[in-house]
């Protein structure tokens, strides 16, 4: 089985890829409901199996986002408010979900890379979903980034 990531990479990776104090914490896992208005994004080995498979809520999807792309608060809160992602904070959050390739990749995994970034709304594929909310290798987190706000981050390995 391999090693899931302890809560303080995911808190460092946060940190250095958007240059702003964050604190993570232990949260609930996702429901179905959950993820309607997610980010899913899946990742996959050479041979394109999915071997990973990580959701952030609609609330750290735009927070992390617009600090990405140093966009104010309030064009992230204002995202949230509206239910969906602008154009540029998805083009973010895509990002995001690449530099995340980097934390997966210094696990006991074969090399892996984003495969795609369902976008809230999208419908990710049922195998992605249910890996995602499936009990086994995950770790499920809030985070919480200075300066725009928390949500939630749920990583499951695919095994």
């Amino acid at each position: 089985m391999s090693t899931l990531p302890v809560p303080k990479d995911v808190k460092d990776l946060f940190e250095d890829m958007l240059g702003r104090p964050v604190t993570v914490g232990v949260t609930d896992p996702a429901v179905a409901a959950d993820l309607n208005k997610a980010v899913v994004a899946l990742y996959v080995d050479n041979a394109r199996k999915l071997t990973a498979v990580v959701g952030m809520d609609l609330k750290l999807s735009s927070f992390a986002g617009a600090a990405i792309g140093l966009i104010p608060q309030g064009g992230a809160e204002a995202s949230i408010e509206d239910g969906e992602l602008t154009p540029m904070l998805a083009d973010n959050v895509r990002e995001v979900c690449n530099i995340i390739t980097g934390l997966l990749n210094q696990l006991d995994l074969p090399h892996l890379k984003l495969y795609e970034a369902y976008m809230p709304g999208q419908a990710a594929p049922t195998d992605a979903t249910a890996r995602l909310l499936a009990l086994g290798a995950r770790l499920d987190l809030v985070v919480e980034i200075g300066g725009y706000g928390k949500g939630k981050f749920w990583l499951s390995l695919a095994g």
